[in-house]
């Protein structure tokens, strides 16, 4: 393994891990996302997210997906708070064709009318789709107690936002936002670094971008929801937590894996195992660039739902127990994990997408030398000022 980084004379920045396996992974990725949005236009960039594949000036949305799919490859898009991203997976060998479509989607979208307003169906069900599934919506709940709109507002956004944006309106906000010295590519694979530059430096030319403002407001608070048509209740719990860039995270990471990381974790082994209130619990950091919460999410009965939340601030508080033997314990499954997880070309891809935005893409490969050097004392403190405040939300049956 190799590792690359330049800054090209457009602006974009290109990371790449080389590897001799035949197969690359590629990302195109601009430092825009829905966090930068006012609550009117709410959705707006997970809708261009879409629209891009609907068609360009030389080709339809069937010819996007089939020229990478005859490949042998698969193409797909994300929307973040501070990212967007458009990447495909093929063999080394239809690189350079890969290229050739994500540079087409990006810099000739046609936005056609009648496609714009069928995609916008397609989101409102995608916004649908995701209420209607109470494991999902709750997290949603949980990001609108954890910050104050626009920014803790669905990413996708609502019904009444999306509808109301037009086609001239959302051309017009792209062209302004989508420029190359905004853009990171991350590339995993077998592939020549120097001459992805040349051709990126070549097709993409040199635009300033524009300055880009967010306005985060943290707070906490704890809301239920009770729903005809489901037998579970669905609990998360989350706090605010350190920036990917703090010293501190790294203790996260620790502090996260000991008490809810995998079935030998404290919250498994107490709430399953000794009490038998929940099939399963899941927790998850969700960090970018200028923010960074930690939650964890069950579902369990009504009448547990008081316990299930006891029984998690108590495990923590209870952190202050924790020994040198499961400080070290935690530290060998947190490397172990991540060396599992670098088997995955995609999976690397998107963490050094992340981590370059957040951070600098450097610290993706520093990972298991931060995770050493995180002392007892430090998660211990860090669990203490988590449960100073939090935020919950449910959704339970009537």
């Amino acid at each position: 393994m190799k590792f690359y980084k330049k800054v090209l004379k457009n602006g974009m920045t290109i990371v790449m891990e080389k590897r001799d396996i035949p197969v690359v992974s590629l990302a195109i990725c601009n430092k825009f996302g829905a966090g930068y949005e006012e609550s009117k236009i709410k959705g707006i960039s997970h809708f261009i997210e879409h629209l891009v594949f609907t068609g360009t000036k030389t080709r339809t949305h069937e010819d996007i997906s089939r020229e990478i799919e005859k490949r042998g490859g698969m193409v797909n898009a994300f929307t973040a708070n501070q990212i967007t991203g458009f990447w495909f997976k093929l063999p080394s060998e239809h690189l350079f064709s890969g290229l050739d479509i994500l540079r087409d989607i990006l810099q000739n979208p046609t936005f056609d009318k009648a496609k714009f307003e069928k995609e916008k169906k397609v989101i409102l069900e995608e916004i649908k789709m995701y209420h209607d599934d109470p494991s999902r919506n709750v997290h949603d709940h949980l990001t609108e107690n954890l910050y104050e709109p626009p920014f803790g507002e669905n990413i996708a956004g609502c019904k009444e936002s999306v509808s109301a944006l037009e086609r001239n309106f959302v051309y017009n906000y792209y062209k302004e936002k989508y420029r190359a010295s905004n853009y990171v590519v991350v590339i995993v694979g077998d592939a020549n670094f120097d001459k992805i530059c040349t051709y990126l430096e070549k097709n993409f030319p040199s635009e300033r971008s524009s300055k880009l403002k967010m306005n985060i407001k943290k707070k906490n608070a704890e809301t239920i929801e009770e729903r005809d048509g489901i037998d579970q209740t669905h609990f998360i719990i989350g706090f605010h937590a350190p920036l990917a860039r703090d010293k501190n995270y790294y203790s996260l990471e620790v502090l996260d894996t000991f008490l809810a990381g995998g079935m030998s974790s404290k919250l498994f082994l107490k709430i399953r195992e000794e009490k038998g209130l929940a099939y399963t619990i899941q927790s998850s950091i969700n960090s970018e660039k200028d923010y960074s919460y930690y939650s964890i999410y069950l579902g369990t009965t009504k009448e547990a739902l008081t316990e299930v939340k006891k029984i998690i601030l108590e495990e923590l508080n209870n952190i202050s127990k924790m020994t040198e033997k499961d400080l070290e314990e935690a530290k060998t499954r947190l490397i172990g994990l991540k060396k599992i997880s670098k088997e995955e070309s995609i999976k690397v891809m998107i963490e050094l997408i992340f981590t370059e935005v957040a951070n600098e893409a450097e610290c993706y490969y520093r990972h298991e030398e931060k995770i050493n050097q995180v002392r007892l004392t430090e998660v211990k403190k860090l669990a203490l000022e988590l449960i100073k405040k939090y935020s919950t939300a449910v959704i339970m049956p009537k």
